[in-house]
Parts: structure tokens; C-alpha cells; sequence
């Protein structure tokens, strides 16, 4: 077998937010195949880092009260915590905001400029007049052009699914201040990307890629490739571009480049040599982990500027689906959006690892976390077969024989059967077929007990507990646990160590399949997984589980509010003569003398006679929304609620919002509701 030199990175988990199961997918699955290549004797150098630039980061910071330095160094040592939980052991876990970073990309930036490959173009783009920064798509928000649905952010329409420019929605806001967005010109730097369409479809159909992912690319680059956007305007927390004031690299371009930085650290710290890697015709392989939402930036722009840049592409690209649980997209609603930490307090990392595996190929399909299927699943291969093996058998060795294996094993015939496995099951780890590897590794399992079944030690034993018999029965069967667990190794690293300690043997390694274990001291056996509970499941969603949360028009999600006693209890009659109904906001302005009211404009549809109901509210809500804010938002009113005068004018009926003293939420109906609806 030639050794293999192998550099593998995983994606950069953004630095704005905890790790969930979704991410773990794609970190597990790199993991496995990084261990497996360990195990196989190839050198393997695993490199991640946070990604810490963005206008997303510097606003978190803002909110939170600090610099931006500071919040992406605690979100960093977080993230390193919760993969070491579950196992995922990178050589350097570094961060995209380091010097190395800085350097590598402003040389390769200079290197694309001086071959051509950057273009500048003025560009109008929406602008906050208040935080004076040039607003994404994603901070801007307000009525469809297409449907007039309110509340939709710039680039699509989550009522009708019409896609349309920023500039193109009616009464747009800026969701950071609140305040309209005017047009400003401003220059930007571009990557030309469609320069390189005939390298890239010749590159993406070399074997880099798995079929699946090939086609995807090929739409994009029928389809004509764009120039790439590379610049943003300050204010922004990243790394400015050499040589223009106030321009900074757009977080992707430097987000990739953090694999070479990352590397470049872990070289200087190990003294490896960084170009026998990453230059160009270097004969070591380069193998990038991702998840498929970011296909394009890899094996579109990515090798593009390390293309121009004089450097060398990746050898391989693996791509992981998106993560369901329970069938469906990952909801806080319904607690099935764990966090790394919560099923860390309530179930073991491993567990995951072997369900993820299961069910992982080298396709980037998407994975359903079933958690019904997930401790069925886990109870019936690990606890029932595997771990069963080493407790029926270790027991006699550990009670009756001293601790010690017999010196010969008595069915070598189905010891070789279970070492022959190894080339089958290594050719699908290195393939990353790790689903059919783990079939293959339970069917030989379950072969394993039967065979213990059919020569019942158990019964043996009754009649003479030192039957050398029983020691050859139970020595092979701890033989054929070793084997399953060499096997497993990759999966379940922390449970084999637990292994090789019982079996006081050195760590494992692939070869290692070749060998018994006879004559062998060994310790004594201690459960080694205990089966997954259902009720741990339950808490772990219900502890995922939003509580009382409220929607505010600005998309944000607070919870929980602080409640305050509850009122003495009422009729259902009293209550049914309240008619609450959803309402449009026309118009929202401000009350001259008042300190705490908004006048308000409510559209409540039309009467049986065809007449549009309309009602002046005053709210006490001016602390909590600017009027802007609130035009063309949904909300409920109660609207028989008997006017009544103010020093302001009358206020005919009143709209629902909730507080705790210190914060004011106006309670929305959801996008396309229809004016006058009766809540029920």
C-alpha cells in the first residue's frame, strides 16, 4: 500500500452562533475519514477554523456591547468545545481573523490583480442613512412588489416565492435601524469569474467531484457565469483591500483562504512544509469537506483564484447533505433544533456518530435524523450486538479463568471470515460509503452472536465454571468483538479506547485486524454503553424547545418574557364577546405632545356591503417602533371595543402587543393574512 500525504479541511462554521446538529453532520463524516486514514498509516493533516468576518459579526458585537474581537474569540472557544465533544479532533482549530489570513489574502488578491482577473465598476446599492453602511439583502425588508405581502427580506418572497431586486420592494426598511434605505453609488471590486468557465467545466468533471454535485454545476456554468463581487464597504469587521481605503474583502473570498492560514500556523508549529501542499504540482492530495449550500464558492470561485494565484486545487471535494430530523427541517418550535451542547447534556456524542455513519454516503443526499429510528437503531446495533459480544463473553474470562485468554482459539475459520472483511469495509471508508461499511460491520456482528448462542457458554459453564472449553468460546468471542471494533474504530474512537484498555492492548490500528489475541491479560469488563432512553430523548427536545417567544416586526425572536400574576378568572361568555380580527397598518404617525403614543391606521377589510372597515388607533408603542416600521405589518385588534376619547382625538379599538415592564412587542399576524379574519 502507498503512503498516502493527505491535507483536510472541513467548512468554517460561521462565528455568530452555536453549533448544531446540522453542522455536526458534515464534521463527523470528515472525521470518520480522517481517522480511517490514520488508522491505514497515511499522514493526515486535519485543519477548521471559525469564520469571523462579516457586517453580521460587527452588529452581534454592537448588540452585545463589545468588539468584534472579543465576541468571535468566546463564539471560537465554544465551538472548539463542542467538537472535542463530540469527538471531531482537529490538528488546529484557528480562526479566519489572524495574521496568516491578513497576509495570504491580500497576496493572493495582488496576484488575481496582476494577472488581469479584477474589474471595478461603480454600483448603486441601498444604503441606511442612520448607521451610514450599505445594507445586504438580508437587512432590508419590506412589501413584495409582486404579491404585496409585507415583511419580506430583498432578494425573494417567502408568500409567492417571486425573486426581484432590493431596490424593487415597496416601502423597504432598514431591519438594523428602521429607516428607509435611500440609493448611493459606490465602486467595487470584481473577480473575473467568467474567464475561467472552460477551465471550470473541464475541472468539474475531472473525478474532483461526485457526479451529483457535477450537474449542479454545470446549470451555473451553462447558465454563464458572473463576475464575483469581492468588495464591501465600511463599515465592516474584516480585512481591508490593499491599497483601497475603506474597501474590505467580502467575507468569502477570505473565508477559504483560512484553510491555507490554518495550515500555515499548524506548520510553523510543526515544522511542516507548507508549499509541499498547497503549491502548485504538488503531489499530496487536498480533500475539502462541505456541506452543499456552498458548492459554488468552492468549486467555482475557489479554484479560480488559486488558478490565477499560482496554486494548486483540490484533489477532491466531499459534499454532505442538509440534515432533517424527524423529517423535516430542524424547528425551534418543535425542539428539533439541538444544539451540539443540549444533546451533549442528554445523550452520548457517540450515539450520533454511529447514526450519522449509518446513514452516510458519498452523495450529497440529505439525512433524516429519525430520533424514534435513532434509539432503535443505536440500542439494537451498538448495545444489542457489538457491546453485547464483549459482556456475554468477558464475564467467564474475568470470573473463572484470571483474567486470561486461552492460548488457541477453536474456530479460526470464522476468525479469517471476519478479517477478510477488511478490504471490502476499507475500500468503502475510504470511498465514504460509510453507511454500506456499517451494514457490512453489524451483519458480521450479528454472525458473531450467533455463533455464542450455538455454543452457549453460559450452559457449559454451569456444569464446570473452569471448562477450558469455555475459555476457548468466550476468548474467541472477545477476539471477534476486537475485530468489529478495528472496524469501528473510525466511528466510535472514544468506546475503543475504552477497548483497548479492557483488552490492555496498544492503540489500534487497521493492520491489526491480521493478529489474535491469545494468552492475553486482560481487565476487568465494564459497561461500555448503556442504551439510549427514550425520555433522555424527550427532554433533550423539550429543553430545545422555545418558550413563550414573540415575533416583534423586525423578525427578531426574544423569549422568555417575565410573567406577571395572572387575572382573576372569567367566563367564557365575557370572553366570547370580545371580537379580535386581523388587521393591515396603512399608516402609523407620530402624536405631537406624546410622549408614548402612535396614531395608527387599521385596514379591517369590508362589511357585507362591500364597505372597507377602517379604524384610528392610538398605541402606547412609540418607544418600541418607529411609524415606518409598522406600515404594511399585519396585527390583531380588538375591534368592538368601544371608542372612547383622548386628549388626542379618539382611539377606535385597541391592538394587542405584550410587555414586561421594560420591553413592548407588537403581536403580528403571519405574512398573507387577510384583513378582518376573526381570531379565534
Amino acid at each position: 500500500m502507498t503512503a498516502r500525504d493527505i491535507l483536510v479541511t472541513n467548512a468554517l462554521p460561521y462565528a455568530n452562533g452555536p453549533i448544531h446538529l446540522g453542522h455536526l453532520l458534515g464534521y463527523i463524516q470528515a472525521d470518520v475519514w480522517v481517522r480511517f486514514q490514520r488508522m491505514q498509516g497515511h499522514t493526515v493533516h486535519y485543519v477548521c477554523a471559525d469564520d469571523a468576518h462579516g457586517t453580521s459579526i460587527m452588529l452581534s458585537a454592537e448588540k452585545a456591547g463589545i468588539s468584534a474581537e472579543q465576541l468571535i474569540a468566546g463564539v471560537q472557544q465554544e465551538h472548539h468545545r463542542d467538537f472535542c465533544d463530540f469527538l471531531v479532533d482537529f490538528d488546529i482549530y484557528y480562526s479566519t481573523h489572524s495574521p496568516e489570513n491578513r497576509e495570504l489574502s491580500s497576496y493572493i488578491y495582488q496576484r488575481c490583480q496582476q494577472a488581469g482577473r479584477i474589474a471595478t465598476r461603480t454600483i448603486s446599492q441601498l444604503f441606511d442613512p442612520e448607521r451610514e453602511l450599505f445594507l445586504a439583502d438580508r437587512f432590508i425588508k419590506g412589501q413584495c412588489p409582486k404579491c404585496k405581502a409585507p415583511d419580506q427580506y430583498g432578494d425573494n418572497c417567502e408568500v409567492c416565492a417571486s425573486t426581484y431586486a432590493a431596490t424593487d420592494l415597496i416601502n423597504p426598511r432598514s431591519t438594523i435601524s428602521g429607516a428607509t434605505p435611500i440609493l448611493k453609488d459606490s465602486i467595487h471590486y470584481f473577480f473575473k469569474l467568467p474567464e475561467f468557465t472552460a477551465m471550470l467545466k473541464e475541472w468539474t468533471r475531472s473525478g474532483t467531484l461526485a457526479p451529483a454535485v457535477s450537474n449542479k454545476l454545470s446549470e451555473w456554468l451553462d447558465g454563464g457565469l458572473q463576475e464575483w463581487d469581492i468588495s464591501r464597504d465600511a463599515p465592516y469587521f474584516g480585512f481591508e483591500i490593499p491599497d483601497a481605503p475603506g474597501k474590505y474583502f467580502y467575507v468569502w473570498l477570505d473565508a477559504p483562504i483560512g484553510y491555507m492560514a490554518s495550515f500555515k500556523k499548524l506548520c510553523a508549529e510543526k515544522g511542516l512544509d507548507f508549499g509541499a501542499y498547497w503549491d502548485n504540482g504538488a503531489t499530496t492530495e487536498l480533500w475539502h469537506f462541505i456541506g452543499k449550500d456552498i458548492i459554488n464558492f468552492h468549486a467555482l470561485f475557489w479554484p479560480a483564484m488559486l488558478d490565477t494565484a499560482g496554486f494548486r486545487k483540490p484533489t477532491a471535494i466531499s459534499v454532505n447533505g442538509f440534515l432533517m430530523v424527524n423529517g423535516q427541517k430542524m424547528s425551534k418550535s418543535r425542539g428539533t433544533f439541538i444544539t451540539a451542547a443540549t444533546y451533549k447534556e442528554h445523550l452520548h456524542p457517540e450515539c450520533l456518530r454511529y447514526y450519522f455513519a449509518a446513514k452516510l454516503s458519498s452523495n450529497p443526499d440529505d439525512l433524516d435524523l429519525n430520533l424514534e429510528d435513532f434509539a432503535l437503531r443505536v440500542n439494537a446495533d451498538l448495545v444489542g450486538k457489538v457491546v453485547n459480544i464483549a459482556s456475554r463473553c468477558a464475564g467467564f474470562i474475568n470470573n473463572n479463568f484470571n483474567n486470561r485468554l486461552s492460548v488457541h482459539i477453536n474456530d479460526t475459520a470464522l476468525i479469517t471470515e471476519f478479517q477478510q472483511a477488511a478490504a471490502e469495509i476499507a475500500e468503502l471508508y475510504d470511498s465514504r460509503e460509510f453507511g454500506k461499511a456499517m451494514r457490512i460491520i453489524m451483519a458480521l456482528a450479528d454472525k458473531a452472536n450467533g455463533w455464542i448462542a450455538e455454543k452457549q457458554p453460559w450452559v457449559l459453564s454451569k456444569s464446570n465454571p473452569h471448562d477450558p472449553v469455555v475459555q476457548d468460546i468466550c476468548s474467541t468471542g472477545l477476539n471477534l468483538f476486537r475485530v468489529l471494533m478495528i472496524y469501528l474504530k473510525p466511528v466510535l474512537p472514544g468506546i475503543c479506547a475504552q477497548v483497548e484498555n479492557f483488552l490492555k492492548i496498544p492503540p489500534l490500528q487497521w493492520r491489526d485486524v491480521t493478529t489474535v489475541l491469545t494468552s492475553q491479560i486482560i481487565d476487568t469488563f465494564t459497561p461500555l454503553l448503556m442504551r439510549v432512553d427514550p425520555s433522555k430523548i424527550a427532554a433533550m427536545v423539550d429543553a430545545s424547545k422555545d418558550n413563550l417567544t414573540l415575533t416583534t416586526t423586525d423578525g427578531a425572536v426574544n423569549s422568555p418574557m417575565t410573567s406577571t400574576p395572572l387575572a382573576a378568572e372569567i367566563e367564557f361568555a365575557e370572553f366570547a364577546k370580545v371580537d379580535m380580527r386581523i388587521a393591515l397598518i396603512t399608516n402609523a404617525e407620530h402624536v405631537e405632545g406624546a410622549d408614548k403614543l402612535l396614531r395608527i391606521t387599521l385596514d379591517l377589510g369590508l362589511d357585507q356591503h362591500g364597505q372597507p372597515i377602517t379604524r384610528n388607533v392610538f398605541s402606547g408603542i412609540k418607544s418600541a417602533y418607529k411609524p415606518e416600521q409598522l406600515i404594511g405589518q399585519y396585527t390583531v385588534v380588538v375591534a368592538n371595543l368601544k371608542a372612547r376619547k383622548m386628549k388626542f382625538g379618539w382611539s377606535e379599538g385597541m391592538i394587542l402587543a405584550a410587555g414586561d415592564g421594560n420591553e413592548i412587542y407588537l403581536l403580528t399576524a403571519h405574512a398573507g393574512a387577510k384583513p378582518g379574519t376573526r381570531v379565534t
